[in-house]
């Protein structure tokens, strides 16, 4: 199901979606749970793009499951890809429950109940743990596709450069 489109293999497409949506999700997550101003502006857009990339990390693993069979074993890369859902799934369950909580009102506020109200240090504790697992994240992230770019183009392209005039 997640080999081929027209011909191309489905992995890199769907990849390219994964590490643009993803960074953009975490650093949307620290930029919500610094700023809680951004909550009510883009805090829909962060969870939708957390919500996405989660979405998209099993297609992508099961893409790279499809292209291995015919261009071989990648590796740590296959291993790396594999962790990726576990950082994602925190990522953005802590983005919803960040902009959820938000929308609560606050514990003291008139007409709040304490069953309904969220304390500032929940909301402060919840924005902290976000912005560690956005870090975990984007670490990850970048293991994931250095290992990836390292199995696909790892001594295929020469460091050196030739002028080509022969000097």
């Amino acid at each position: 199901m997640f080999d081929l489109i027209n011909g191309l293999p489905v992995h890199p497409l769907v990849v390219h979606a994964v590490v643009v949506l993803l960074p953009l999700a975490a650093l949307g997550t620290i930029a919500i749970a610094v700023r809680p101003v951004w909550r009510e502006r883009y805090g829909v857009l962060v969870v939708a793009a957390a919500v996405i990339s989660a979405i998209l990390c099993p297609v992508a693993t099961s893409s790279g499951e499809a292209l291995e069979e015919h261009v071989g074993n990648p590796g740590e890369h296959a291993e790396l890809g594999d962790q990726l859902i576990w950082f994602v799934i925190p990522l953005a369950v802590l983005a919803l429950a960040l902009v959820l909580l938000d929308r609560r009102p606050a514990a003291g506020a008139s007409g709040s109940t304490s069953a309904a109200a969220t304390s500032p240090t929940a909301l402060r504790v919840v924005a902290a743990l976000a912005v560690v697992a956005a870090l975990a994240t984007t670490v990850q992230v970048y293991r994931v596709g250095d290992s990836g770019a390292r199995s696909a183009w790892g001594g295929k392209v020469s460091s050196s450069t030739s002028s080509g005039d022969g000097d």
